[in-house]
Protein backbone atom coordinates (compact mmCIF):
# COMPACT_ATOMS: atom_id res chain seq x y z
CA UNK A 1 0.00 0.00 0.00
CA UNK A 2 2.54 2.60 0.91
CA UNK A 3 4.18 1.46 -2.95
CA UNK A 4 0.77 2.69 -4.55
CA UNK A 5 0.45 5.70 -2.33
CA UNK A 6 4.39 6.61 -3.44
CA UNK A 7 3.12 6.09 -7.13
CA UNK A 8 0.23 7.97 -6.91
CA UNK A 9 1.50 10.92 -4.96
CA UNK A 10 4.68 11.00 -7.84
CA UNK A 11 2.58 10.90 -10.39
CA UNK A 12 0.31 13.95 -8.70
CA UNK A 13 3.79 15.54 -8.54
CA UNK A 14 4.69 15.26 -12.40
CA UNK A 15 1.70 16.66 -13.43
CA UNK A 16 2.03 19.64 -11.01
CA UNK A 17 5.38 19.90 -12.23
CA UNK A 18 3.96 19.84 -15.78
CA UNK A 19 2.00 23.49 -15.78
CA UNK A 20 2.85 26.62 -16.68
CA UNK A 21 3.53 28.38 -13.46
CA UNK A 22 6.41 28.59 -11.25
CA UNK A 23 5.56 28.73 -7.12
CA UNK A 24 6.52 31.81 -5.35
CA UNK A 25 7.35 31.68 -1.74
CA UNK A 26 4.18 32.77 -0.08
CA UNK A 27 2.71 30.51 -3.04
CA UNK A 28 -0.40 28.23 -1.29
CA UNK A 29 -1.38 25.11 -3.11
CA UNK A 30 -5.25 23.99 -3.36
CA UNK A 31 -6.47 20.69 -4.29
CA UNK A 32 -10.88 20.55 -5.86
CA UNK A 33 -12.23 18.03 -7.80
CA UNK A 34 -13.76 20.53 -10.78
CA UNK A 35 -11.46 23.10 -13.04
CA UNK A 36 -11.82 25.72 -15.14
CA UNK A 37 -13.82 25.56 -18.40
CA UNK A 38 -11.64 27.81 -20.19
CA UNK A 39 -8.20 29.37 -20.37
CA UNK A 40 -10.16 32.54 -19.61
CA UNK A 41 -12.88 31.72 -17.64
CA UNK A 42 -15.44 34.26 -18.05
CA UNK A 43 -17.17 35.02 -14.38
CA UNK A 44 -20.65 35.45 -15.65
CA UNK A 45 -20.71 32.31 -17.71
CA UNK A 46 -21.98 28.89 -16.67
CA UNK A 47 -20.81 28.32 -13.26
CA UNK A 48 -17.17 30.07 -13.82
CA UNK A 49 -18.34 32.72 -11.03
CA UNK A 50 -18.12 30.18 -8.59
CA UNK A 51 -13.99 29.75 -8.80
CA UNK A 52 -13.44 33.54 -9.83
CA UNK A 53 -15.63 34.25 -6.01
CA UNK A 54 -13.77 31.32 -4.06
CA UNK A 55 -10.79 32.68 -5.36
CA UNK A 56 -11.12 36.11 -4.27
CA UNK A 57 -10.27 37.76 -7.75
CA UNK A 58 -14.15 38.83 -8.40
CA UNK A 59 -16.95 40.28 -5.62
CA UNK A 60 -20.32 40.85 -5.86
CA UNK A 61 -22.48 43.82 -4.84
CA UNK A 62 -24.17 41.91 -2.00
CA UNK A 63 -23.03 38.98 -0.27
CA UNK A 64 -24.10 35.98 2.06
CA UNK A 65 -22.25 35.43 5.47
CA UNK A 66 -21.59 32.45 7.24
CA UNK A 67 -25.13 32.17 8.64
CA UNK A 68 -26.58 32.75 5.52
CA UNK A 69 -27.52 36.16 6.12
CA UNK A 70 -27.36 38.81 3.70
CA UNK A 71 -24.88 41.87 3.83
CA UNK A 72 -23.87 44.64 1.57
CA UNK A 73 -20.32 43.39 0.17
CA UNK A 74 -19.40 46.15 -3.35
CA UNK A 75 -22.46 47.86 -2.16
CA UNK A 76 -22.40 50.56 0.40
CA UNK A 77 -26.49 49.93 1.20
CA UNK A 78 -29.91 48.62 -1.44
CA UNK A 79 -32.88 50.33 -1.09
CA UNK A 80 -36.54 50.16 -2.47
CA UNK A 81 -37.98 52.77 -3.76
CA UNK A 82 -40.99 50.53 -5.84
CA UNK A 83 -41.98 47.40 -5.98
CA UNK A 84 -39.81 46.86 -9.23
CA UNK A 85 -37.25 49.76 -8.73
CA UNK A 86 -33.64 49.11 -6.69
CA UNK A 87 -31.12 51.90 -6.07
CA UNK A 88 -27.82 50.50 -4.71
CA UNK A 89 -25.50 52.38 -3.99
CA UNK A 90 -21.40 51.77 -4.58
CA UNK A 91 -18.48 51.97 -1.54
CA UNK A 92 -16.00 54.80 -1.76
CA UNK A 93 -12.88 54.48 -3.55
CA UNK A 94 -13.92 50.78 -5.13
CA UNK A 95 -11.08 50.24 -7.77
CA UNK A 96 -10.19 47.82 -10.65
CA UNK A 97 -7.09 45.30 -10.89
CA UNK A 98 -5.94 47.81 -13.57
CA UNK A 99 -6.29 50.57 -10.75
CA UNK A 100 -9.49 52.43 -12.67
CA UNK A 101 -12.31 53.68 -10.24
CA UNK A 102 -15.60 51.05 -10.24
CA UNK A 103 -18.40 53.63 -11.28
CA UNK A 104 -21.95 52.47 -11.14
CA UNK A 105 -21.60 52.39 -15.24
CA UNK A 106 -19.47 50.04 -14.85
CA UNK A 107 -21.56 47.94 -12.98
CA UNK A 108 -24.19 48.45 -15.80
CA UNK A 109 -21.63 47.52 -18.38
CA UNK A 110 -20.55 44.16 -16.40
CA UNK A 111 -24.23 43.15 -15.85
CA UNK A 112 -25.47 44.13 -19.13
CA UNK A 113 -23.80 41.09 -21.18
CA UNK A 114 -25.45 38.12 -19.06
CA UNK A 115 -29.06 39.05 -20.68
CA UNK A 116 -27.28 39.19 -23.99
CA UNK A 117 -27.87 36.44 -26.37
CA UNK A 118 -24.78 35.81 -28.43
CA UNK A 119 -22.76 37.83 -25.36
CA UNK A 120 -19.51 35.91 -23.88
CA UNK A 121 -21.48 36.50 -20.82
CA UNK A 122 -24.73 35.28 -21.36
CA UNK A 123 -25.86 33.81 -18.97
CA UNK A 124 -29.82 32.43 -19.00
CA UNK A 125 -29.74 31.24 -15.88
CA UNK A 126 -28.34 34.36 -13.71
CA UNK A 127 -31.04 36.54 -16.33
CA UNK A 128 -33.73 34.41 -14.70
CA UNK A 129 -32.75 35.71 -11.51
CA UNK A 130 -32.44 39.14 -12.14
CA UNK A 131 -35.37 39.41 -14.33
CA UNK A 132 -34.11 42.70 -15.18
CA UNK A 133 -36.34 45.28 -16.92
CA UNK A 134 -33.30 47.73 -17.61
CA UNK A 135 -30.43 49.59 -15.41
CA UNK A 136 -29.66 53.09 -15.35
CA UNK A 137 -27.39 54.99 -13.40
CA UNK A 138 -27.53 58.24 -10.63
CA UNK A 139 -24.30 59.86 -10.77
CA UNK A 140 -21.29 57.63 -10.57
CA UNK A 141 -22.40 55.95 -7.29
CA UNK A 142 -25.64 54.66 -7.60
CA UNK A 143 -27.32 51.75 -10.13
CA UNK A 144 -30.81 51.83 -10.31
CA UNK A 145 -32.28 48.44 -11.27
CA UNK A 146 -35.79 48.00 -12.36
CA UNK A 147 -37.34 44.26 -12.71
CA UNK A 148 -39.92 43.31 -14.66
CA UNK A 149 -42.02 42.25 -11.33
CA UNK A 150 -41.89 42.54 -7.96
CA UNK A 151 -39.11 40.11 -6.37
CA UNK A 152 -38.32 40.28 -2.83
CA UNK A 153 -35.38 38.15 -3.47
CA UNK A 154 -33.74 40.64 -5.73
CA UNK A 155 -31.07 41.81 -3.01
CA UNK A 156 -30.17 38.39 -2.65
CA UNK A 157 -29.58 37.93 -6.20
CA UNK A 158 -26.95 40.40 -6.58
CA UNK A 159 -24.92 37.53 -4.20
CA UNK A 160 -24.77 35.12 -7.07
CA UNK A 161 -20.78 35.25 -7.86
CA UNK A 162 -21.79 35.09 -11.67
CA UNK A 163 -23.04 38.35 -11.24
CA UNK A 164 -19.12 39.90 -10.67
CA UNK A 165 -18.22 43.65 -10.97
CA UNK A 166 -16.03 43.83 -13.96
CA UNK A 167 -13.87 46.59 -16.06
CA UNK A 168 -13.02 46.47 -19.18
CA UNK A 169 -10.91 43.57 -19.96
CA UNK A 170 -7.07 43.87 -21.21
CA UNK A 171 -3.84 41.00 -21.96
CA UNK A 172 -2.64 42.15 -18.34
CA UNK A 173 -5.93 41.76 -16.79
CA UNK A 174 -7.59 39.19 -18.73
CA UNK A 175 -10.29 39.21 -15.46
CA UNK A 176 -10.23 42.75 -14.15
CA UNK A 177 -12.36 42.63 -11.38
CA UNK A 178 -11.72 44.08 -7.53
CA UNK A 179 -10.84 41.03 -4.97
CA UNK A 180 -7.84 40.43 -3.09
CA UNK A 181 -6.60 38.68 -5.59
CA UNK A 182 -5.74 38.75 -9.60
CA UNK A 183 -6.25 36.17 -11.88
CA UNK A 184 -3.08 35.18 -13.87
CA UNK A 185 -3.50 32.12 -15.89
CA UNK A 186 -6.36 28.93 -15.88
CA UNK A 187 -5.43 25.34 -17.92
CA UNK A 188 -8.85 23.88 -19.02
CA UNK A 189 -9.70 21.21 -16.51
CA UNK A 190 -6.09 21.35 -14.40
CA UNK A 191 -5.35 25.01 -13.49
CA UNK A 192 -6.63 28.21 -12.12
CA UNK A 193 -3.89 30.44 -10.74
CA UNK A 194 -4.08 33.93 -9.53
CA UNK A 195 -2.16 36.42 -7.56
CA UNK A 196 -1.80 39.00 -4.81
CA UNK A 197 -3.90 42.13 -5.20
CA UNK A 198 -1.23 44.51 -3.03
CA UNK A 199 -3.55 47.59 -3.83
CA UNK A 200 -6.69 46.04 -2.28
CA UNK A 201 -8.65 48.15 -0.18
CA UNK A 202 -8.90 46.09 3.06
CA UNK A 203 -5.39 45.08 3.23
CA UNK A 204 -2.66 42.87 1.30
CA UNK A 205 -3.66 39.55 0.95
CA UNK A 206 -1.73 36.56 2.91
CA UNK A 207 -0.49 34.91 -0.08
CA UNK A 208 1.56 35.91 -2.58
CA UNK A 209 -0.06 33.25 -5.36
CA UNK A 210 -2.61 30.59 -5.14
CA UNK A 211 -2.71 27.85 -7.12
CA UNK A 212 -5.88 25.70 -7.41
CA UNK A 213 -4.75 22.23 -9.06
CA UNK A 214 -7.93 19.72 -10.60
CA UNK A 215 -7.76 16.05 -9.29
CA UNK A 216 -11.13 14.66 -9.72
CA UNK A 217 -10.51 11.57 -7.42
CA UNK A 218 -10.26 12.72 -4.05
CA UNK A 219 -8.02 9.71 -2.66
CA UNK A 220 -5.05 11.37 -5.24
CA UNK A 221 -5.58 14.64 -3.97
CA UNK A 222 -5.41 12.86 -0.07
CA UNK A 223 -1.95 11.18 -1.74
CA UNK A 224 -0.47 14.71 -2.73
CA UNK A 225 -1.48 16.34 0.65
CA UNK A 226 0.34 14.12 2.76
CA UNK A 227 3.33 14.19 -0.08
CA UNK A 228 3.12 17.99 1.13
CA UNK A 229 2.41 18.89 -2.92
CA UNK A 230 -0.49 20.30 -2.13
CA UNK A 231 -1.54 22.65 1.17
CA UNK A 232 -5.11 22.20 1.19
CA UNK A 233 -7.37 19.31 -0.28
CA UNK A 234 -11.45 20.57 -0.85
CA UNK A 235 -13.63 17.62 -0.20
CA UNK A 236 -11.33 15.31 1.61
CA UNK A 237 -12.00 11.59 1.54
CA UNK A 238 -14.67 11.29 4.75
CA UNK A 239 -13.35 8.11 5.09
CA UNK A 240 -9.64 9.48 5.78
CA UNK A 241 -10.80 12.32 7.68
CA UNK A 242 -9.99 11.41 11.20
CA UNK A 243 -6.60 9.56 10.93
CA UNK A 244 -5.01 12.82 8.95
CA UNK A 245 -5.87 15.00 11.74
CA UNK A 246 -3.99 13.03 13.87
CA UNK A 247 -0.94 13.56 12.00
CA UNK A 248 -1.28 16.91 12.77
CA UNK A 249 -3.30 18.35 9.88
CA UNK A 250 -6.32 20.96 10.12
CA UNK A 251 -9.87 19.28 9.03
CA UNK A 252 -12.40 21.90 8.50
CA UNK A 253 -15.84 20.60 8.31
CA UNK A 254 -19.22 22.02 8.47
CA UNK A 255 -22.71 21.32 6.73
CA UNK A 256 -23.58 23.13 3.56
CA UNK A 257 -26.77 24.33 1.67
CA UNK A 258 -25.32 21.33 -0.42
CA UNK A 259 -28.60 18.96 -0.64
CA UNK A 260 -28.90 15.50 -1.70
CA UNK A 261 -32.52 14.64 -2.57
CA UNK A 262 -34.69 12.48 -4.82
CA UNK A 263 -37.20 13.87 -7.17
CA UNK A 264 -40.59 12.19 -7.33
CA UNK A 265 -42.64 11.52 -10.55
CA UNK A 266 -45.52 12.61 -9.38
CA UNK A 267 -47.48 12.26 -12.45
CA UNK A 268 -47.34 8.65 -13.14
CA UNK A 269 -46.36 5.65 -11.62
CA UNK A 270 -45.99 4.50 -7.75
CA UNK A 271 -44.74 7.87 -6.14
CA UNK A 272 -47.49 9.60 -7.99
CA UNK A 273 -49.35 8.82 -4.83
CA UNK A 274 -48.53 10.62 -2.06
CA UNK A 275 -49.41 8.35 0.43
CA UNK A 276 -46.34 6.08 -1.00
CA UNK A 277 -44.01 8.60 -1.09
CA UNK A 278 -44.48 9.20 2.44
CA UNK A 279 -44.12 5.57 2.80
CA UNK A 280 -40.74 5.84 0.85
CA UNK A 281 -39.33 8.49 2.61
CA UNK A 282 -39.67 6.90 6.10
CA UNK A 283 -38.64 3.79 4.69
CA UNK A 284 -34.65 5.61 4.31
CA UNK A 285 -32.50 5.72 7.51
CA UNK A 286 -30.85 8.90 6.26
CA UNK A 287 -28.47 8.33 9.83
CA UNK A 288 -27.52 5.03 8.36
CA UNK A 289 -26.18 6.85 4.83
CA UNK A 290 -24.82 9.63 6.73
CA UNK A 291 -22.77 6.86 8.80
CA UNK A 292 -21.86 4.56 6.08
CA UNK A 293 -21.34 6.78 2.81
CA UNK A 294 -19.85 9.65 4.44
CA UNK A 295 -18.18 8.42 7.43
CA UNK A 296 -20.53 10.39 10.09
CA UNK A 297 -18.67 13.69 9.19
CA UNK A 298 -19.80 14.35 5.69
CA UNK A 299 -23.32 15.38 5.97
CA UNK A 300 -26.12 15.84 8.15
CA UNK A 301 -29.54 14.17 7.97
CA UNK A 302 -32.03 16.50 6.57
CA UNK A 303 -35.40 16.80 7.57
CA UNK A 304 -36.08 19.24 4.90
CA UNK A 305 -34.29 21.72 2.10
CA UNK A 306 -32.11 24.41 4.79
CA UNK A 307 -29.95 22.89 6.91
CA UNK A 308 -30.91 22.89 10.35
CA UNK A 309 -29.82 26.13 12.46
CA UNK A 310 -29.37 28.13 9.23
CA UNK A 311 -31.22 31.19 8.07
CA UNK A 312 -34.77 29.94 6.50
CA UNK A 313 -34.38 27.05 7.78
CA UNK A 314 -38.08 25.19 8.89
CA UNK A 315 -38.12 23.35 12.13
CA UNK A 316 -38.53 19.68 10.75
CA UNK A 317 -36.85 16.79 11.38
CA UNK A 318 -35.60 13.91 9.56
CA UNK A 319 -38.17 10.53 10.64
CA UNK A 320 -37.39 7.18 9.74
CA UNK A 321 -40.11 4.79 11.26
CA UNK A 322 -39.98 1.65 8.74
CA UNK A 323 -43.09 0.37 10.77
CA UNK A 324 -45.23 3.92 9.98
CA UNK A 325 -43.84 3.52 6.05
CA UNK A 326 -45.91 -0.23 6.01
CA UNK A 327 -49.00 1.32 7.35
CA UNK A 328 -49.40 4.34 4.56
CA UNK A 329 -48.40 1.87 1.96
CA UNK A 330 -51.66 -0.55 3.30
CA UNK A 331 -53.56 2.77 3.40
CA UNK A 332 -52.32 2.93 -0.29
CA UNK A 333 -53.71 0.07 -1.23
CA UNK A 334 -50.86 -2.18 -1.48
CA UNK A 335 -51.04 -5.94 0.21
CA UNK A 336 -48.17 -7.39 1.00
CA UNK A 337 -47.44 -11.45 0.10
CA UNK A 338 -44.63 -13.36 1.16
CA UNK A 339 -42.84 -10.18 2.30
CA UNK A 340 -42.90 -8.38 -0.99
CA UNK A 341 -45.49 -5.46 -1.46
CA UNK A 342 -48.23 -6.11 -4.28
CA UNK A 343 -49.85 -2.77 -6.22
CA UNK A 344 -52.83 -3.61 -8.10
CA UNK A 345 -51.70 -7.46 -8.43
CA UNK A 346 -48.24 -6.03 -9.37
CA UNK A 347 -44.92 -6.36 -7.54
CA UNK A 348 -44.77 -2.80 -6.53
CA UNK A 349 -40.90 -1.29 -7.91
CA UNK A 350 -39.72 1.53 -7.97
CA UNK A 351 -36.74 3.03 -10.80
CA UNK A 352 -34.41 5.40 -8.66
CA UNK A 353 -32.07 7.34 -11.52
CA UNK A 354 -29.09 9.01 -10.62
CA UNK A 355 -25.47 10.09 -12.23
CA UNK A 356 -22.22 9.33 -10.91
CA UNK A 357 -19.90 13.08 -11.28
CA UNK A 358 -20.64 13.30 -7.37
CA UNK A 359 -19.02 10.54 -5.56
CA UNK A 360 -21.38 9.66 -3.14
CA UNK A 361 -24.91 9.43 -5.06
CA UNK A 362 -24.61 5.75 -5.71
CA UNK A 363 -23.49 4.49 -2.62
CA UNK A 364 -26.64 6.85 -1.85
CA UNK A 365 -28.95 5.37 -4.08
CA UNK A 366 -27.56 1.61 -3.31
CA UNK A 367 -28.71 1.79 0.46
CA UNK A 368 -32.26 3.49 -0.50
CA UNK A 369 -32.58 0.60 -2.50
CA UNK A 370 -31.67 -1.92 0.52
CA UNK A 371 -33.74 -0.06 2.82
CA UNK A 372 -36.39 -0.13 0.01
CA UNK A 373 -36.43 -3.81 0.14
CA UNK A 374 -36.11 -4.31 4.25
CA UNK A 375 -39.90 -3.01 3.49
CA UNK A 376 -40.69 -5.13 0.83
CA UNK A 377 -40.22 -2.83 -2.18
CA UNK A 378 -38.73 -3.60 -4.84
CA UNK A 379 -36.36 -1.40 -6.45
CA UNK A 380 -34.08 -0.31 -9.90
CA UNK A 381 -31.06 1.81 -10.17
CA UNK A 382 -29.94 3.43 -13.04
CA UNK A 383 -26.91 5.54 -13.05
CA UNK A 384 -26.02 7.79 -15.93
CA UNK A 385 -25.06 11.32 -16.90
CA UNK A 386 -26.80 13.65 -15.34
CA UNK A 387 -28.45 15.42 -18.14
CA UNK A 388 -29.58 11.93 -19.75
CA UNK A 389 -31.21 11.17 -15.84
CA UNK A 390 -32.97 14.56 -16.21
CA UNK A 391 -34.36 13.85 -19.51
CA UNK A 392 -35.48 10.30 -18.30
CA UNK A 393 -37.24 11.25 -15.05
CA UNK A 394 -38.90 14.12 -17.23
CA UNK A 395 -40.40 11.51 -19.80
CA UNK A 396 -41.92 9.56 -17.13
CA UNK A 397 -39.00 7.25 -17.34
CA UNK A 398 -38.14 6.74 -13.56
CA UNK A 399 -40.04 7.36 -10.26
CA UNK A 400 -36.80 8.69 -8.12
CA UNK A 401 -34.41 10.99 -8.98
CA UNK A 402 -31.47 11.43 -6.44
CA UNK A 403 -29.78 15.02 -7.18
CA UNK A 404 -27.33 17.01 -5.55
CA UNK A 405 -28.09 20.84 -5.15
CA UNK A 406 -27.08 23.94 -3.37
CA UNK A 407 -30.23 24.93 -2.32
CA UNK A 408 -29.47 28.49 -1.02
CA UNK A 409 -26.76 29.64 -3.54
CA UNK A 410 -28.22 33.64 -3.50
CA UNK A 411 -28.94 32.43 0.52
CA UNK A 412 -32.69 32.52 -0.42
CA UNK A 413 -34.49 29.84 -1.07
CA UNK A 414 -37.59 30.97 -3.18
CA UNK A 415 -35.78 30.98 -6.38
CA UNK A 416 -34.34 27.01 -5.73
CA UNK A 417 -37.51 26.29 -4.93
CA UNK A 418 -39.43 27.45 -7.51
CA UNK A 419 -37.30 25.64 -10.25
CA UNK A 420 -37.57 22.54 -8.59
CA UNK A 421 -41.34 22.43 -7.30
CA UNK A 422 -43.26 25.26 -9.12
CA UNK A 423 -45.73 23.53 -11.71
CA UNK A 424 -44.19 25.52 -14.56
CA UNK A 425 -40.06 25.57 -12.76
CA UNK A 426 -37.35 24.56 -15.53
CA UNK A 427 -36.00 22.33 -13.45
CA UNK A 428 -39.47 20.35 -11.96
CA UNK A 429 -38.56 17.32 -13.58
CA UNK A 430 -40.92 14.90 -11.46
CA UNK A 431 -43.54 16.96 -12.87
CA UNK A 432 -45.21 18.09 -9.31
CA UNK A 433 -47.91 20.30 -9.23
CA UNK A 434 -49.77 21.81 -6.25
CA UNK A 435 -51.65 24.56 -6.14
CA UNK A 436 -51.36 26.03 -2.54
CA UNK A 437 -47.59 25.46 -2.80
CA UNK A 438 -47.63 27.50 -6.42
CA UNK A 439 -49.13 30.46 -4.48
CA UNK A 440 -47.00 30.83 -1.28
CA UNK A 441 -43.98 30.48 -3.98
CA UNK A 442 -45.48 33.63 -5.60
CA UNK A 443 -46.32 34.89 -1.89
CA UNK A 444 -42.51 34.66 -1.32
CA UNK A 445 -42.00 36.52 -4.17
CA UNK A 446 -43.62 39.68 -3.42
CA UNK A 447 -43.84 39.71 -0.05
CA UNK A 448 -41.21 42.41 1.10
CA UNK A 449 -41.19 41.98 4.98
CA UNK A 450 -38.42 39.53 5.70
CA UNK A 451 -40.01 38.03 8.45
CA UNK A 452 -43.34 37.80 6.57
CA UNK A 453 -41.29 35.47 3.97
CA UNK A 454 -39.66 33.53 6.70
CA UNK A 455 -43.47 32.18 7.68
CA UNK A 456 -44.13 31.77 4.13
CA UNK A 457 -41.10 29.61 3.35
CA UNK A 458 -41.65 27.75 6.87
CA UNK A 459 -45.43 26.91 5.64
CA UNK A 460 -43.67 25.89 2.09
CA UNK A 461 -41.30 23.40 3.84
CA UNK A 462 -44.04 22.02 6.00
CA UNK A 463 -46.16 21.18 2.53
CA UNK A 464 -42.94 19.81 1.22
CA UNK A 465 -42.70 16.94 4.02
CA UNK A 466 -45.96 16.67 4.14
CA UNK A 467 -46.77 15.57 0.50
CA UNK A 468 -43.47 14.36 0.26
CA UNK A 469 -42.83 16.35 -2.70
CA UNK A 470 -39.56 16.20 -3.26
CA UNK A 471 -37.52 13.13 -0.28
CA UNK A 472 -34.46 15.08 1.38
CA UNK A 473 -31.77 12.73 2.44
CA UNK A 474 -28.74 14.48 4.05
CA UNK A 475 -26.73 17.98 3.88
CA UNK A 476 -23.73 17.22 2.75
CA UNK A 477 -21.12 18.82 5.02
CA UNK A 478 -17.51 19.75 3.26
CA UNK A 479 -14.57 17.57 4.75
CA UNK A 480 -11.72 19.69 4.29
CA UNK A 481 -8.25 19.49 5.65
CA UNK A 482 -4.99 21.70 5.54
CA UNK A 483 -1.54 21.62 6.24
CA UNK A 484 -1.59 23.42 10.28
CA UNK A 485 -1.53 27.56 10.72
CA UNK A 486 -4.26 28.33 8.43
CA UNK A 487 -6.34 30.85 9.91
CA UNK A 488 -9.00 33.19 8.26
CA UNK A 489 -10.69 29.82 6.38
CA UNK A 490 -13.90 27.86 7.23
CA UNK A 491 -16.15 25.98 5.20
CA UNK A 492 -19.19 28.24 3.88
CA UNK A 493 -22.47 26.96 3.49
CA UNK A 494 -22.81 28.05 0.05
CA UNK A 495 -19.56 26.30 -0.63
CA UNK A 496 -18.93 29.80 -2.77
CA UNK A 497 -16.37 31.19 -0.68
CA UNK A 498 -12.88 30.38 0.11
CA UNK A 499 -10.28 33.23 0.26
CA UNK A 500 -10.23 36.59 1.40
CA UNK A 501 -7.62 39.03 1.76
CA UNK A 502 -7.18 37.45 5.87
CA UNK A 503 -6.55 33.88 5.04
CA UNK A 504 -2.73 33.15 5.44
CA UNK A 505 -0.84 30.22 6.79
CA UNK A 506 1.46 31.04 9.39
CA UNK A 507 4.53 28.60 11.35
Amino acid sequence: MLLVKRIVAAAFMAITAALPSVAQEGSFTISVTFGPSAEVPDPRAGYNGWMSNQTGVTETLMGIDYDLNLYPRLASGIEQTSPTTWRVTLRDGLQFHDGTPVTAQAVVDAITPISQEGQPGHNARIASVLDLAGMSTDGDAVIVFETNSPNAAFPWGLSEPGIAVLGPASEAFPINATGPYIFREAIPEQLYRVEANPDYRLGAPGFEEVQVVVSPDPATAALAFEAGEVDLVINYPETDFERIQETGALGFTAPTARLYFYSVNATSGPMANPLIRRAVSLAIDREGIVDAVLSGVGGVPAGTVVPAGKNWAADIDPVYDPAQAEELLAEAGAVKEGGQWMLDGAPLEIDILTYSSRAALPPTAELTQAFLQQIGITSSIRVGEYGASNDAMAAGEGDMFLQAWVMLPQGDPGSILEFLLKTDGGSNAGRYSNPDLDALLDAGRVTFDQAERKVIYDEVQQIIAADAAMIPVFHVSQANVSKPGLTGYAVHPTETYWLTHETALTE
